[in-house]
């Protein structure tokens, strides 16, 4: 009689926990559904100058696409997708999702601001990526920016997120508005950093939409470009720290060997246990031509820059031997 009546409590737990999680996945399924229908009624004409990516694409010369879970290469002067694998599934982007972050800031926010960096805002956990701020430190939103992007300060994310919108939740509210706008409607934020939560994720192609919507910014553009950045923060107390923040991008850190058929101006990085190695870059042939190329969830960091390098190496010499 008890083995019965455990047998029956184990198949009762197990049927709430599927119901459970098929709500959760159908609550998902109807944000993006809700969320793709209205950006597309609302600005169906955006998608004549973006690259389409509706199934995979291959290069000439295939990559070893074992060791990364997604990845893209978009030639932005043809509107081409010139490779394509699994962009359209869903991913987590860890600090890519500063690249939204950053698109938000700049729209809204001024660089000259003097921001001063709340107790939430500094009070980041061990293994976070930061960029060491304190709290009662003040700097311009161009400084913090600048962390955000280069050095991938979670603390930065932060601080920029009260102060542009008032609080983090405001602050998410306005990028996941953006990404509607952007038609990226299998996005979803819950953090201005990425920090790992199931209910914060993207895709390889939507975040081509968001990355490509703020390269057309000049500053962004301008930050991305670094590999060093001294920062000037007067501390609570009143006194004054010039301190150095250093690119998370190999590239720019010369430690990654760079492709040889077109130029790395710079991009941003993104890893988490579960995201893996994420990176985005834009990147500029001899002709002028420019590329976006993103890979999603690599192996490795190693790995990741030798698929990136090969991804744009295989996908733009194809492309410029095809002209």
């Amino acid at each position: 009689m008890s083995l019965l009546f455990l047998v029956l409590c184990a198949v009762l737990v197990g049927i709430l926990i599927f119901q459970y999680l098929f709500r959760e996945e159908h609550r998902a399924a109807e944000y993006e559904l809700e969320h793709y229908n209205q950006a597309y009624g609302t600005f169906p004409f955006l998608s004549a100058d973006l690259c389409v990516a509706s199934k995979d694409v291959e290069l000439t010369a295939p990559l070893d696409e074992t060791t990364f879970a997604a990845g893209g290469l978009f030639d932005l002067s043809d509107t081409e997708t010139l490779y394509a694998r699994r962009v359209n599934e869903r991913v987590y982007p860890a600090s890519t999702t500063k690249v939204m972050t950053a698109l938000v800031a700049l729209q809204n926010g001024n660089l000259e601001d003097v921001v001063t960096v709340s107790a939430n805002a500094a009070n980041r956990a061990a293994d976070e990526s930061t960029c060491d701020l304190k709290e009662g430190d003040q700097l311009t939103l161009e400084e913090l920016l600048i962390g955000l992007l280069l050095q991938s300060g979670n603390d930065n994310a932060v601080a920029i997120a009260e102060h542009v919108a008032g609080s983090e939740e405001a602050f998410v509210e306005m990028m996941n508005a953006e990404a509607v706008r952007l038609l990226a409607t299998h996005t979803h934020f819950v953090s201005p950093h990425g920090l790992q939560d199931e209910d914060h994720y993207t895709t390889a192609y939507d975040l081509y939409l968001i990355f490509n919507e703020a390269i057309k910014l000049e500053k962004f553009l301008e930050i991305i470009r670094l590999d060093s950045y001294n920062a000037h923060i007067t501390h609570a107390d009143g006194t004054e720290e010039d301190v150095t923040w250093e690119a998370s991008n190999l590239y720019a850190r010369g430690e990654a060997e760079l492709p040889t058929a077109a130029t790395v101006i710079g991009g941003k990085t993104g890893t988490t246990q579960k995201a893996g190695n994420c990176l985005i870059l834009l990147s500029e042939d001899d002709a002028g031509n420019r590329y976006v190329s993103v890979i999603m969830g690599a192996e490795s960091k190693d790995l990741l820059y030798t698929d990136m390098t090969a991804l744009i190496d295989e996908g733009v010499a194809g492309a410029v031997s095809s002209e």
